[in-house]
Formats: C-alpha cells, structure tokens, sequence
C-alpha cells in the first residue's frame, strides 16, 4: 500500500470566502468595498496553486509543486507580515487591506494543503516535508483515494460553512428562506 498525500481539492476557494467574510466588518476602517475585499481574499486562497501551470507546461511535473516558492510558507507569512505592516502604517489602506487579506488567505492555503498534502513549512532553508495525515492509496482512479478519506468530509464542511455565511446576509435582508416565511 503506497502513501499518497495531496493537499485539498475543494476547500480552498470557500475557505478564502470565510476568512475574508468574518474579517471583513473588522477591516471596514480600511475603506475597502466589501466585493473587492472578498475577491481579494478568494483569490488569494488559490493563488498558490498558479503554480500548477508552470508544474504542467514548462517543469512537465519534474518537481512536486509544493517545492516552487509560491508553496513556501515562509514566503506567505513574510508577504502577510509585509501587508499587515502597511496596513498599520496608515498609507493607502484600502490597497494594504486588499494585500493583507490575499496573503493572508495564502498562507491560509498552507494550512489547509498540511492536513494531507506535504507542505515544505521551513523551505528554503530545511528541505523536510510535512503534513498531519496521509492518505493510504487503495483505490484507482487515484481521485477515489480522496474522495473517500475522511478528510474530504472536512472539505465538505468548510464548503457547507461558506454556503451559510454567503446564505446569511440574504436571509436577514428577507431575501432568503427564512425571510420569505416571515
């Protein structure tokens, strides 16, 4: 039975939307648009994985993408640490709310890709792997691996999650469910 680790495959994209939606009201003397800030903050959830075009078209998967840059954590914290420091210093906060909270979903995304994907947490300088889980391959096609691990149930749930908050504002403006039988 071989080990097979893989980050996560649908979690990214809402985990960006809750991070960003539950920091959003605390953000708001920033001055950022609500609808920016959560693109922001969803794009930079994924951001990351943009690696795997040059993985596919110019690498031709020599090298596991976690071992590019753009998948060091180190590289993430230094830009969220950067971000923070400008969007505490006062100069154009709406743009340093804007890059805080895309770093910030990026460093995020290594979190989320360490539950059962091998992230190089102290890469550039220690070249040693990491994640909390493995998935044991059983199956082919590989994707039912995951599919079927229980890990994907968490995935399913940060989705759920995302589906509430973004469900919420409707409902409490009357436009939702709730708000129709009212």
């Amino acid at each position: 039975m071989r080990r097979k680790t893989q980050p996560m495959f649908i979690g990214h994209l809402p985990a960006g939307y809750i991070i960003s939606a539950l920091l959003r009201p605390r953000l708001q003397w920033a001055g950022t648009q609500g609808t920016r800030f959560l693109f922001a903050g969803m794009l930079g959830a994924v951001a990351p994985d943009f690696d795997m075009l040059y993985f596919h078209l110019v690498d031709h998967r020599q090298h596991h993408h976690h071992t590019y840059f753009i998948h060091f954590p180190l590289f993430w914290f230094g830009l969220s640490l950067a971000a923070g420091v400008w969007l505490l210093s006062g100069r154009k906060q709406c743009h340093a709310a804007l890059a805080f909270i895309f770093t910030l979903n990026g460093l995020a995304h290594m979190v989320l890709d360490s539950i059962v994907g091998d992230i190089w947490w102290l890469a550039p300088f220690v070249n040693q792997r990491f994640s909390l889980f493995t998935v044991p391959a059983l199956y082919k096609p590989w994707w039912l691996n995951f599919i079927l691990h229980w890990s994907f149930a968490l995935e399913l749930a940060v989705v759920g999650f995302a589906v509430y908050l973004w469900r919420r504002p409707l409902q409490s403006a009357g436009c939702g469910l709730a708000g129709a039988q009212k």
